[in-house]
């Protein structure tokens, strides 16, 4: 952030021409059906400005004001802890959040682009659902239904990308100890299913202890490196990132009968990992895969002293994007995991879900019809979200969808069954 700020003062001295602004309003109404409760009115604000530091760098920056007339997604006055301070979002009364989303001074150094300030980093090309987009952890006020450059929580860090023969090697550093944001009990999308709660335990009173997070600039940062290259007509990447897993594990004290006390921790993990496309014709084929060493994940075995497992688990998607038909898209992907080591995991070892996408353009690309289909088979729940858009003019957007859940409460989708709901929205660019 200093060197940011040492930029600009720079760019100012030596009058390096005017900033530019741009940036979006954003207007949606997410409406309760079947009973549900409406979740949101909300406005959204995004401004952005770009300024030009010389021949060879560039600042930018984004921020973001939010106003919800509901106050249901994250009622009262939240306090976002999972997030560090220096990345945090402000409050102002419970209606409102502000946030500087994206801080950067991007400069050429030698052959190598350096990106330096808070940013996203996008890994992966999986729809929907995550297998090695794992560099910023992700803001869960909406569950999944926020498209993923909103909910993604930016990070400071360090950005090298280094040309190496006919590829390009990535190099991260990220001294921000920042983690998911979970919605707090009480908020339309708090979670509830088994696998995200403390195990029960018969007969003992469950006590939540405050989270152990990590502090420690350095030996807690996060490092990473993606090699990336195109061979024999395939895109392929080289994915590694050791990092705090972003999920906290509950692990058990029980030591006081009748109680079991549990303090939420963050582990470390290595994850190691690629990604491969191509195109066919009209077909493409998308494969990822990543493995994560040494995971923590909650057994059920009332015999286990903290109600904490250890094992590897391999991640993978297999996704298949059909062209055929004009200006269409048809979408499949497979996403599975496997723990590697056979416990009595609170969540079950192998676990599956299928994605289907349906898109059709219309009236010159102007209008979208869509569809998404999540569904996961070991739950038999899932997620349908139909969505119809339409470009009024260059700057202006609309659009009404449905976010429609099902299954019981026992799956990550069909504890949302209560909240389905219709969505209604604009988007003005200026």
């Amino acid at each position: 952030m200093a060197l940011a700020v040492g930029w600009l003062v720079a760019a100012t001295a030596s009058g390096q021409g005017l900033p530019e602004l741009s940036g979006e309003i954003e207007a949606e109404w997410g409406v309760g059906i079947g009973g549900a409760p409406s979740q949101k009115l909300e406005v959204v604000a995004l401004p952005e400005l770009r300024w030009s530091l010389g021949a060879q760098s560039r600042l930018r920056a984004v921020g973001r004001i939010r106003a919800d007339g509901y106050d249901r997604l994250e009622p009262g006055h939240p306090h976002p802890t999972e997030v560090s301070w220096q990345s945090r979002r402000g409050f102002a009364g419970d209606h409102v959040d502000f946030e500087l989303r994206e801080l950067t001074v991007e400069t050429e150094w030698g052959r190598t682009w350096l990106t330096l300030g808070k940013q996203q980093i996008v890994w992966g090309q999986a729809d929907g659902l995550k297998v090695l987009d794992l560099v910023n952890p992700q803001d869960f006020r909406e569950f999944i239904l926020d498209d993923f450059d909103d909910s993604r929580i930016p990070l400071w860090a360090l950005n090298a990308e280094v040309p190496v023969g006919e590829a390009t090697l990535q190099l991260l550093w990220i001294p921000d100890p920042s983690h998911h944001e979970f919605p707090d009990p009480g908020a339309s999308f708090a979670f509830t299913a088994p696998r995200f709660l403390p195990p029960r335990i018969p007969g003992a009173l469950p006590v939540v202890m405050e989270t152990n997070r990590p502090r420690r600039l350095f030996s807690d940062s996060d490092a990473g490196a993606r090699l990336q290259a195109f061979v024999s007509g395939f895109d392929l990447t080289l994915n590694y990132l050791y990092h705090t897993d972003d999920r906290p594990v509950f692990e058990a004290d029980r030591r006081t009968p009748g109680l079991a006390v549990f303090t939420p921790r963050y582990r470390r993990t290595h994850v190691v990992g690629g990604t491969a496309s191509s195109a066919f014709g009209d077909l493409t084929l998308r494969v990822e895969l990543g493995w994560r060493s040494d995971r923590r994940l909650s057994v059920e075995d009332p015999r286990d002293r903290d109600l904490v497992g250890r094992s590897g688990e391999i991640s993978y998607v297999l996704g298949l994007d059909w062209f055929g038909f004009r200006d269409s898209l048809i979408s499949l992907q497979v996403f599975q995991s496997w723990l590697l080591r056979e416990r009595a995991w609170l969540r079950d070892r192998v676990d599956t879900n299928l994605t289907l996408l349906l898109r059709r353009e219309l009236m010159n690309e102007r209008l979208r019809v869509e569809a998404i289909w999540l569904h996961n088979l070991n739950d038999g729940d899932g997620l349908v979200r139909p969505k119809l858009s339409f470009e009024v003019r260059d700057d202006l957007r609309v659009w009404v969808g449905f976010d429609l859940f099902y299954g019981t409460r026992r799956g990550v989708f069909g504890e949302f069954d209560d909240r389905d709901r219709a969505t209604l929205g604009m988007q003005w660019g200026f």
